[in-house]
Parts: C-alpha cells; structure tokens; sequence
C-alpha cells in the first residue's frame, strides 16, 4: 500500500513538474514570442519607415526628373518657336529681299529703258533740229555777201559793207520761208524798208528785206519751209537803184553769215 501511495505521489510529484517546465516552456514562448513580435514590429516599423522614405526618395527623384523633362520640353518647344520664327523671319526677309531687288531691277530696267527712249528722242530731236535753209525766191544772185571786203552801192555810189545777198526777182514775186520758225517781228527799216525776221531753232534768224507787202502772216505766228510771207517790192532806200530783188540775210546768234554756205 505504501508503495501504491509513494507511486502516486512521484506520480503526482512529475506532473507537477511536468506542468511546472511546461508552464515555464510556455512562459518562455509567450515571452520569445512577445520579443520576437516586438522586434519584428519595430523592423517592420523601421522597414516601413526606410521605405516610405525611399518611396518618398522615389517621388521626389520622378517630379525633379518630370520637371527637367517639363523645362527641357519647355525650351525645346521654345526653341522650336524661335526657330520656326526665326526660319519665317529668314523667309520674310529672303523675300522682301527678293522683292526688293526684282523692283529694284525692274526700276533699273525701266529706268534704262526710259533713258533709251529719252535717247532716241534726243537723237530723233536732233535729227528733226538739223537746219536746212532753201532760196526764198528763184533767182540770180546779184550782190554777194561782202563782210570783211566792200562792195560798190549804186545808190550809196561808194564802196560799203553788204551783209546778206541779193537776189533778183520780179516785183510781186512770192517770198517763201526759207526754214521753218516764228515770226519775230514784222517793220519798216530806215534802210532795208519793210522787213519781215523769222526765228529758228540753234540760234538761227533769217531777215527778208526791200519787201512790197507781208500780208501773209503775224508777229508770233508758226511758219513752215516754203511758206509764203510777203512780195518782192522796192523800198529798201540803201537799194533803191538797184533793179527789183529780195534783200536776204542770215546770223546765228546775232552773227552775220554768208547766206550762199547754208543754202541747200
């Protein structure tokens, strides 16, 4: 029986102790445990944290990478802007450039065919300027221009000067223009008696002198070559002795010249 009691009480006495390490066993899980969920809390906790920053890192790193991107697209755009407003500008002014110089051009071409054309005016001018003096009558010439020598006057009946020429025609006989002009005056000289004086181009007159009449035309009056002015008469005092004729002169620019040198 005592054995049986010693049995159950070692028996009793193991569980005890059983339980007491099992307890103990258990404590020490429950603490391992409570450490070890501590500390993993922490570094997962510290985890958390280190990657919230590096995330945040990240975010940071992408907006600074998104804004570079932004300001270089920014310039390029931009910069692609200036360029196509510079290209127009260089096309603008290529352009007006062209322009200007097809004007330019077209001035200088017009400008010189302009000037061509005032040439060939000039030129055609000149020709139609170039004077030609015909007889104003028919007839012989009875007293030759005698300016650096003398010739003999019936009616003066000495030797004296004689400036123009002497043509013999019947009295009446039409006096013609000997080059197309203006009439310059219409009088009667003292000693030529009624006399007409035309005006030409370079300086040129023309005097018909010892005329009977000058009906035909009036001071200012367009005249043409060949156009009547007057009659032959005798009323040139200085010639009165001499037989009927037309008293004719020419100066250029109030110089006496030999009226035979032009005549044609």
């Amino acid at each position: 029986m005592r054995r049986e009691r010693r049995g159950k009480v070692e028996t009793k006495g193991m569980n005890k102790n059983l339980l007491y390490i099992g307890g103990s066993l258990l404590g020490i899980g429950i603490i391992s445990f409570a450490i070890t969920f501590v500390l993993y809390g922490n570094k997962m906790k510290e985890q958390t944290s280190i990657g919230e920053e590096k995330i945040a890192r990240l975010v940071q790193e992408a907006a600074d990478s998104t804004k570079s991107i932004s300001t270089q697209m920014g310039k390029t755009v931009e910069e692609s802007k200036n360029e196509i407003s510079n290209n127009a500008n260089t096309v603008t002014n290529k352009t007006t450039t062209n322009t200007i110089t097809k004007n330019t051009t077209t001035k200088n071409v017009t400008s010189n065919t302009t000037n061509t054309v005032n040439t060939n005016k000039k030129e055609e001018t000149n020709k139609t300027q170039v004077i030609t003096f015909v007889k104003p009558v028919d007839g012989e010439i009875t007293k030759e221009f005698a300016k650096e020598k003398l010739v003999y006057s019936n009616t003066l009946e000495e030797w004296a000067t004689h400036l123009g020429i002497d043509i013999k025609a019947d009295k009446t006989t039409v006096v013609k223009a000997s080059e197309a002009g203006t009439i310059k005056s219409i009088k009667n000289d003292p000693r030529y008696g009624l006399s007409v004086i035309v005006e030409h181009q370079d300086g040129y007159e023309t005097l018909y002198a010892n005329l009977l009449t000058a009906e035909f035309v009036k001071v200012g009056e367009q005249v043409k070559q060949g156009q009547s002015i007057g009659t032959v008469g005798d009323t040139a005092t200085f010639e009165i002795a001499d037989e009927a004729h037309l008293h004719f002169e020419i100066t250029k620019n109030g110089e006496q010249i030999d009226p035979t040198t032009l005549i044609k």
